[in-house]
């Protein structure tokens, strides 16, 4: 049984779909609508800066923002096991048992990548990137981005890449479907981001790409553990390494870029998605002895013999 088939194994009423989709979509979906009616209206970047002054720790605001994932991702499992009558382990996996090693291997794998980018980009030119390390703060940081990160990441990757992948998935009965659309529903709900207000649409490629990542990811090893060990790993590295007054992330990082987003070209925007993004997948595929790719990513999905249950 793939990764998809996994939703086979409990109750798939349109009703309930819809039902945990808005009910769990609830927060993208309400900052999407404000993004679009009154986007234009609003710088997001002073009104962020506006919100830092009236809440000076950065610490607790990080904490504040990343918390309702908690709540979110909390809500989600109790809909599948009260709802769809289903295990949190066949929202997972399809493996007997969540595989934390993987986890472990796709977290240290872009941290590696992340840092030497990082130290290249460096030492190539410091001029824009200045030291703003302070103990106290960036211990708090670290605190609060091990406890709470887990939550923000496990929400959009047991939603997009577990719950709608699977669900859409058995509605449309193929893979690339789903793949497709969760990677674009990815860079969509992101579209509110302050960055993308800084930089342009251009930046939509990097989420969309992510998202079409993190969907290859899932399908080929037939489980979310290494797509949430690189997903945690990037957010945790974007949080505590460096931080712009123009990004999402407003966090006391051990630098900070203090360029405007000017400085951004295409290129460091696209670059990952067409180079290292393949890179990663090459990686992943050799350590894991990935095959059969066309029927993983491309291949129907057919009902188990044993239970066939109907969407109504």
């Amino acid at each position: 049984m793939n990764y998809i088939q996994l939703a086979f194994k409990g109750k798939n009423e349109l009703w309930i779909f819809l039902l945990t989709t808005i009910l769990v979509s609830g927060l993208f979906i309400a900052n999407l609508i404000f993004f679009i009616f009154f986007g234009d209206q609003i710088d997001f970047v002073e009104e962020q800066r506006k919100m830092m002054e009236l809440i000076p720790s950065k610490n607790f605001w990080l904490a504040a923002n990343l918390l309702p994932f908690a709540f979110l991702l909390g809500l989600l499992f109790l809909l599948v096991v009260f709802l769809h009558k289903r295990s949190l382990l066949s929202l997972t996996t399809t493996r007997k048992k969540i595989d934390f090693k993987r986890i472990f291997f796709a977290f240290s794998l872009i941290a590696i990548i992340t840092l030497f980018s990082f130290g290249l980009s460096y030492y190539l030119d410091p001029s824009n990137i200045e030291l703003q390390f302070n103990p106290l703060k960036f211990t708090i940081l670290l605190m609060v981005s091990l406890l709470l990160f887990p939550f923000q990441v496990g929400l959009e990757e047991y939603l997009f890449r577990g719950y709608l992948m699977q669900q859409i998935g058995i509605m449309v009965r193929n893979k690339w479907v789903p793949l497709l659309i969760t990677s674009v529903m990815f860079g969509i709900f992101h579209s509110a981001n302050p960055e993308v207000g800084e930089l342009g649409s251009i930046i939509m490629i990097f989420y969309i790409g992510t998202g079409l990542l993190l969907g290859i990811i899932t399908l080929m090893d037939e489980g979310l553990e290494l797509a949430m060990g690189f997903h945690f790993g990037n957010n945790f590295l974007a949080a505590t390494l460096v931080t712009a007054d123009w990004t999402a992330l407003q966090t006391d990082a051990i630098f900070i870029y203090t360029g405007d987003s000017g400085g951004t070209t295409i290129l460091e925007i696209i670059l990952p998605v067409f180079i290292i993004y393949p890179i990663i997948l090459l990686i992943l595929a050799k350590k894991y002895k990935w095959t059969n790719w066309k029927d993983k990513l491309f291949g129907k999905v057919e009902p188990p013999a044993e239970e066939a249950p109907v969407i109504e």
